[in-house]
């Protein structure tokens, strides 16, 4: 059956050798719809972010950009500003009619790590065609904060589908219909589209921006570092705020969401022409995110940059889309039951690092 392949077919894969590993893949690794991917022992500090191009490898573009090579194994900090290649422990054997799509973490997005999967023979990011089979990389550009990884960080995931998955608008509205995906209105348009939440039901915290001068966080401490060290916070009480060029906003969706367990769903920027703006770096969302039987809806947290000149942002105002595919079959577990999920049932919520 067509659609996004659910941990147990992962688990069949991994059994088959299409996707293998220099350390045995963990459980843990394995979320409902997606494969963790896993930082491995050294990196290479370059001087561009490249894509190798159709027919060259990977290994032999880093002699065009490479500026020196650092072991991960004792731990080693990126710097911010700086662009880093490192090659992933997994690789892929992709069987005929599976291709994939890669995306950052969750967490990994809120710190606002630049990260992206390059392959070989790759002319896109994230993307893998049918069928691939080789090494995988990460591209690592921190963008806010200097971090401290080590082999076996996961920051980015996989997703792999077979065929035609994502639901057109019709398909959408009918299953909205027949179990709400938003709350209140679905604004509905190459996906289910969502707007940014600037004025809250308490209080007026409408959002965080990355301070530019900061120590370095160690993504293995969770809970370890005060907010307020790394992030200025964002008050309005006119249901307004203005971007400004460069800096980095975490903000929250005024709808709640829903994905149901029969689905996955992808977080796409909205068109260019509302705003000279990104809006997410992370983004996928799991079968059963904010769903009836494992939480009462959720919000999808926005990672914002502004780019080219100061831009105003007011409250209901449409910012991104979510696209939904349908999965191959239900996964045997769902976002937020029976594994661990941070962000089920968020609000407006900052990196798991931070208290």
């Amino acid at each position: 059956m067509n659609g996004v392949l659910p941990d147990q077919a992962l688990r069949v894969l991994i059994a088959n050798g299409a996707i293998t590993a220099s350390q045995p893949i963990l459980p843990e690794q394995i979320q409902p719809a997606s494969l963790d991917l896993r930082l491995g022992q050294s990196a290479w500090r370059v001087r561009a972010s490249f894509l190798s191009g159709r027919d060259r490898l990977v290994s032999e573009r880093l002699a065009d950009f490479e500026m020196h090579r650092m072991d991960l194994s004792g731990g080693a900090v990126l710097e911010k500003g700086c662009v880093y290649l490192v090659p992933l422990m997994e690789r892929l054997c992709l069987p005929k009619g599976l291709d994939a799509v890669a995306n950052a973490k969750s967490s990994t997005g809120r710190l606002d790590l630049l990260t992206r999967l390059v392959t070989d023979n790759g002319t896109e990011f994230d993307r893998l065609p049918e069928g691939y089979d080789g090494p995988l990389y990460a591209e690592i550009c921190p963008r806010s904060f200097s971090v401290l990884v080590r082999p076996g960080m996961r920051l980015n995931q996989l997703r792999l589908r077979q065929g035609q998955a994502v639901l057109d608008d019709g398909e959408l509205r009918a299953l909205h219909a027949a179990e709400p995906l938003v709350s209140g209105e679905a604004l509905i348009d190459e996906g289910l589209g969502f707007s940014v939440d600037l004025r809250p039901e308490s209080g007026d915290l409408v959002g965080y921006r990355a301070r530019p001068h900061t120590g370095v966080i160690d993504l293995d401490r969770i809970g370890a570092y005060p907010a307020r060290d790394f992030w200025d916070t964002l008050h309005t009480d006119d249901g307004s705020l203005i971007l400004d060029p460069g800096a980095f906003y975490i903000l929250v969706s005024r709808e709640a969401v829903a994905i149901p367990p029969d689905y996955a769903a992808e977080m796409s920027p909205y068109l260019a022409m509302v705003g000279e703006f990104r809006v997410h770096y992370a983004g996928f969302f799991d079968p059963g995110f904010g769903h009836g039987v494992a939480g009462q809806g959720a919000r999808g947290v926005l990672e914002v940059r502004c780019h080219e000149a100061p831009f105003a942002l007011e409250h209901g105002q449409v910012v991104g889309r979510l696209v939904y595919e349908r999965m191959a079959e239900r996964p045997e577990r769902l976002y937020g039951t029976g594994i661990a999920s941070n962000y089920q049932g968020q609000g407006l919520k900052l990196a798991k690092q931070f208290r």
